[in-house]
């Protein structure tokens, strides 16, 4: 049985339901980050589960994904671990390697310090810098955990990608026309290392392990904004990937359990569409958007 999704909606639907409802290759992007089973908590989802359950839990994700998912597509799966039991992201990224090709494994980088030293030459920089969330631990055997994986699977590991949309400038100019790779533009491929700081929060977070705006955004950018008319997020949270989607002018679809969750999620949405329109009037013909009006949380 199908059902036909409306774009740009978010569903109150358990994701193995809303993937099974799906049509076969109707999404181009999936980006997604699901519980960890660390023991978090979730309002409703228990993060505590035995270890094969899980990870049998998983394996079934990852069939419906590889169903709804083009062959041509990218999905980005953002997993980590805990100091304790750091063998999470790794058993996850086994258990899917049965159904998809791991092309990239990419990590997200929360927080980073560079001493002076290994700078370089820089008139801007006089001292050492440490940039992003830290978060201390009373511990003598681990050290901060500043790290998550985003691990990038495909069908078939021969998915091109927009490297340069999330490039970086090139520090020595003089590549530019030095390396054919360069393309005479001033950008590379940053590679697999992706520093994203959360979103300053003063108060207290809606949501336990939500991701900032920008890692799905980056992801988006990476498989190809052009070549993208749907994606799906189906651990929706508050909406980070909803977010990234109005910011990028492609559609989306999302599944949450958790209705205080998917409301906190269709107010974000609606906030980056207010402030998109307040930033350029015509960017509700701009951002592309097939269902523009505001999505609504919907029951199935």
């Amino acid at each position: 049985m199908t059902f036909n999704f409306e774009y740009n909606r978010i569903y109150d639907v358990d994701c193995i339901d809303g993937l099974s409802y799906m049509n076969p290759q109707e999404v181009d992007v999936i980006v997604t980050s699901p519980p960890y089973n660390l023991g978090i908590d979730y309002n409703q989802y228990d993060d505590n589960r035995p270890r094969d359950a899980y990870l049998d839990w998983i394996e079934q994700v990852a069939i419906l994904c590889k169903k709804v998912l083009k062959d041509d597509g990218s999905f980005f799966l953002n997993v980590g671990g805990s100091l304790k039991d750091p063998w999470i992201p790794l058993d996850i990224a086994q258990t899917i390697r049965k159904h998809f090709v791991l092309q990239n494994t990419i990590h997200w980088i929360k927080s980073i310090a560079i001493s002076h030293e290994d700078i370089g030459q820089s008139s801007n920089i006089s001292e050492d810098i440490a940039v992003g969330h830290y978060k201390p631990i009373n511990s003598l055997r681990f050290h901060h955990d500043c790290h998550e994986y985003i691990f990038h699977f495909t069908k078939k590991g021969d998915v091109g990608l927009d490297k340069t949309a999330i490039g970086v400038p090139y520090q020595d100019k003089a590549n530019i026309r030095r390396w054919k790779s360069a393309n005479k533009t001033d950008s590379r491929d940053r590679g697999n290392t992706w520093f994203i700081p959360y979103e300053t929060i003063r108060e207290s977070r809606p949501h336990p392990a939500v991701f900032p705006t920008k890692l799905p955004e980056m992801c988006i950018k990476d498989h190809g904004v052009a070549k993208t008319d749907l994606v799906l997020d189906p651990f929706m949270g508050i909406g980070s990937t909803a977010v990234a989607c109005v910011k990028l002018g492609v559609n989306y679809i999302g599944f949450e359990i958790d209705s205080e969750y998917a409301n906190i999620a269709e107010e974000r949405v609606l906030l980056e569409k207010e402030r998109l329109t307040f930033v350029d009037p015509k960017i509700k013909h701009a951002v592309g958007l097939k269902n523009y009006e505001l999505g609504s949380f919907i029951k199935i």
